[in-house]
C-alpha cells in the first residue's frame, strides 16, 4: 500500500532530518514538504546530520508549493491534531483508527501541520480522519519528528510490522518467534518433570508449594524450541528411570 507523509510549512531543518529517520526505521520513503521555510531544506547541514544516515529518504523526498500537489496518487487522507475541529473529521488514535484503514485504504498519507500552529482547519477539514496521540493532559506538547515516529511506528503496526530479530550477548539465533515452543508444549515438559521430581523426591506431592509455577516462569523466560522441549524431556525420563532402578 503506497504510504506518504506529508509535512506543511515546516520551519525547522532538524525536524525535517529527524522525519527521515523515522520514516526509515519504519520502512517507509515516500517524504512530501508543502512549502517549507527553507527552499533549500533537504540539502541543508542540519537535516543531513539530524537523518542520521537515513539519506536515502532526504534523496527521494519532494518539495512542493500547495498541498493539492503533494495529494497525487493518494485516497485517504490522515490528520494529526491534537484538538479536535468543530466540523472536522471524526478524532481517533492511531491504535484505534489505523488497523482498520490498513484492511480497506488504497493510497494512504500522513498530514503533519506546522511547528508552531499545526495544521489549519481547511487541511484537516479535508481529511478522513483526525489522529491524536494519547498524551499527559497536563504536557501535550509532542516534537515534530517526535509525533511523526509515533504514527510511522503504529502505522507500521498495523500492516503487520516486522519480525523481531534478536541481538545481544543473551539472545540465540534462532530464537525468532517460529522458533519458540508453544504453551501446550511447555505445559506438557512441566507436568513430565512434576512426576519426575516427585520420583527423586525432590518434590512433596502433599506440599508442592510453589516449585512448579516458578519453573514455570523460569521456562517461559527461557523462551524454549521445540528441540530444547524435547532435550528437557529426556532429562525427565532419566531422572525417571534413576528412581525407579534405586527402589528396592
Amino acid at each position: 500500500m503506497r504510504t506518504r507523509f506529508i509535512l506543511i510549512n515546516t520551519s525547522h531543518a532538524g525536524n525535517v532530518g529527524a522525519a527521515a529517520r523515522a520514516l526509515r526505521v519504519m520502512g517507509f520513503d515516500d517524504l512530501v514538504l508543502v512549502a517549507p521555510r527553507w527552499p533549500n531544506v533537504l540539502a541543508r547541514e542540519e537535516t543531513i546530520q539530524r537523518a542520521s544516515g537515513a539519506l536515502d529518504v532526504l534523496r527521494r523526498a519532494r518539495i512542493v508549493a500547495t498541498l493539492d500537489e503533494a495529494l497525487d496518487g493518494i485516497g485517504y487522507l490522515c490528520a494529526t491534531a491534537m484538538t479536535p475541529r468543530d466540523f472536522g473529521p471524526p478524532t481517533s488514535t492511531p491504535r484505534e483508527h489505523l488497523p482498520g484503514v490498513a484492511q480497506s485504504a488504497q493510497g494512504v498519507a500522513f498530514l503533519f501541520g506546522s511547528e508552531r500552529f499545526g495544521m489549519s482547519n481547511d487541511d484537516v477539514y479535508r481529511c478522513h480522519v483526525a489522529l491524536t496521540i494519547p498524551t499527559d493532559p497536563t504536557f501535550g506538547s509532542l516534537n515534530l519528528a517526535a509525533a511523526i515516529q509515533v504514527i510511522a511506528y503504529e502505522w507500521r503496526a498495523a500492516l503487520g510490522g516486522f519480525a523481531a530479530t534478536p541481538s545481544g550477548a543473551g539472545a540465540r539465533p534462532d530464537a525468532g518467534v517460529d522458533a519458540r515452543a508453544d504453551a501446550r508444549e511447555v505445559a506438557g515438559m512441566l507436568q513430565h518433570w512434576e512426576r519426575s521430581l516427585v520420583d527423586i523426591g525432590f518434590l512433596d506431592p502433599h506440599v508442592p508449594r510453589k516449585l512448579m509455577p516458578r519453573l514455570n516462569q523460569l521456562f517461559n523466560r527461557a523462551q524454549l524450541s521445540p528441540e530444547e522441549i524435547h532435550i528437557l524431556r529426556g532429562v525427565a525420563k532419566a531422572m525417571a528411570e534413576a528412581a525407579a532402578k534405586a527402589k528396592p
